[in-house]
């Protein structure tokens, strides 16, 4: 398919590449493989990721529906206001077979990699253990749990944090009868069901007693 050169009038939609692209390697897929799912050349996806190329409304609703999403995902606008959020106000959900509830503190705009959710994690919870691509990062807010990174365990209280290369086999639990909350930080984003690949290893698994 052949690019369309970005003139005055493309220049609308600046951040539609940096949206393509993190839309994509959320799901885990290649260029190639993206190209596969929507129809397209891989010369032309690259063109649109890198804000070479502007596609006709057409082609937008075709890689839409190979990412899942639909046409208003990449042609809505971010405000300042987007960045804030009250504690009272922020989205909760938890997810099939899981009794964690994750409550969602970070904001999705064009080029944003990092995601961020705070974990209310409930008494004798267990995660399986996993490895994955990407870093953690979390942070004990409230209660306590246990961590085992590598074959060492750690027990984690208020305050206490740790980092960690998903790559490192890693599992966790709250072996305590008292709810915990943990902040969790990284480059993975769990509100893309069906890939658990690319998951936390928090929401992997849930193996409640």
């Amino acid at each position: 398919m052949p690019a369309q050169n970005l003139s005055a009038d493309n220049a609308a939609s600046p951040q539609l590449g940096a949206r393509l692209r993190k839309r994509r390697r959320q799901m885990g897929l290649t260029l190639q493989e993206m190209c596969d799912r929507a129809g397209l050349s891989v010369g032309y996806l690259s063109q649109l990721e890198r804000d070479k190329a502007v596609p006709t409304l057409a082609t937008l609703a075709q890689i839409a529906r190979a990412m899942d999403v639909s046409v208003e995902f990449f042609v809505s606008t971010h405000k300042p206001t987007d960045a804030f959020s009250r504690a009272e106000g922020r989205p909760r959900f938890s997810l099939a077979g899981s009794s964690v509830v994750y409550e969602a503190i970070s904001a999705d705009y064009p080029g944003s990699e990092m995601s961020s959710y705070i974990l209310h994690v409930p008494p004798h919870y267990a995660s399986e253990t996993v490895s994955h691509d990407g870093e953690e990062i979390i942070i004990m807010l409230e209660g306590c749990i246990e961590v085992t990174l590598g074959g060492e365990s750690f027990v984690m209280r208020p305050g206490d944090s740790m980092h960690y290369d998903g790559k490192t086999t890693h599992s966790w639990s709250n072996p305590t009868d008292i709810p915990a909350r943990v902040l969790w930080t990284g480059m993975l984003n769990i509100l893309n069901p069906g890939r658990a690949r690319h998951m936390p290893s928090v929401i992997a698994a849930n193996n409640d007693p």
